[in-house]
């Protein structure tokens, strides 16, 4: 398929809503037929192991979320949950001996860390072929220079909902708005490896709305709650809106929106993953997918 945006679109125009949600679901039946598979040759179960650090509410929540889902897949979950007041030491203590644990086949250690915590030793700490949020300097450099690594689970979801949507994305522009090495730095790596001619925009863009109008493929991971409006989208685009914001309403309640004006830029995309049920559920399934990957690069040298 392609995305070639038409010169008007109708007034009650609709962008196709990309349902993440169900994609998901998707890969996570065919990640546990795989790991049924990688169990049978192996009588080995891939292991997740999860470190929190602290007592944050909404990341206890995911991280919760996170262990029943590796359940769920067949797969084993180990949760490590630590104080508010846990060392670098013994942190980096726990990640010694789960990267010796045979039976701990992927680390992830929830992001940020508490301050007094060197995020990045941390993170470098992790085996590369346990690192499955794919953060260390290895699997980042690998990425950059184009060999298999373990990709970070947002980007890496990204990417899978816009092959499915896109088919073939060679020659269409695609713009990336936010440049974090979390999602905007390693998604510009990826779409480059599509084919795509890619640009990212970031706070030092002199006009960040003009070029996210030349984007074919819009990719927006910036935090900023409903930054990206409508008239800055391309007619026809397809919009990947990676963000995530907890917000107040007239009526006392709560709700979520992403870093695009979904109500704007609705009528205007040809193509919008919505908040929620858009990248989020596919990102968990991705890690899910790096955990097994991993397993299988440990057990048999590689991920095929």
């Amino acid at each position: 398929m392609t995305n070639a945006p038409s010169s008007s679109l109708p007034s009650d125009h609709q962008a196709s809503l990309i349902d993440g949600k169900g994609f998901a679901a998707k890969m996570r039946q065919h990640i546990r037929e795989d790991v049924l598979a990688f169990h049978e040759k192996h009588g080995v179960t891939p292991g997740l192991a999860v470190i929190l650090v602290g007592n944050d509410p909404a990341s206890e929540v995911y991280v919760r979320n996170k262990a029943v889902q590796t359940h769920h897949a067949g797969m084993r979950s180990f949760m490590h949950m630590l104080p508010e007041n846990t060392s670098e030491a013994e942190l980096l203590a726990l990640i010694d001996r789960l990267n010796k644990d045979p039976e701990i086949h992927g680390i992830l250690v929830q992001l940020p860390l508490p301050n007094g915590l060197d995020g990045r030793r941390v993170t470098n700490a992790i085996l590369p072929e346990k690192d499955v949020d794919g953060l260390g300097e290895i699997n980042a450099g690998r990425l950059a220079v184009g060999l298999p690594s373990l990709i970070p689970c947002t980007p890496l979801g990204c990417l899978l909902l816009l092959r499915d949507q896109l088919g073939d994305m060679k020659g269409q522009h695609a713009v990336i708005i936010g440049a974090s090495n979390l999602v905007g730095k390693p998604m510009a790596l990826l779409l480059l490896a599509e084919g795509c001619t890619v640009s990212i925009a970031h706070i030092h863009t002199r006009d960040t709305a003009a070029l996210a109008r030349q984007a074919d493929i819009l990719v927006v991971a910036t935090g900023c709650r409903e930054l990206v409006r409508g008239d800055w989208i391309k007619l026809g685009a397809t919009v990947i809106d990676v963000g995530i914001t907890r917000i107040k309403t007239d009526d006392g309640k709560t709700r979520l929106v992403g870093d695009v004006a979904f109500d704007e830029a609705v009528k205007v995309a040809g193509r919008i993953t919505p908040v929620p049920g858009g990248v989020g559920p596919v990102t968990i399934a991705c890690l899910l997918k790096n955990t097994l990957t991993a397993a299988k690069l440990q057990l048999e040298g590689n991920a095929e």
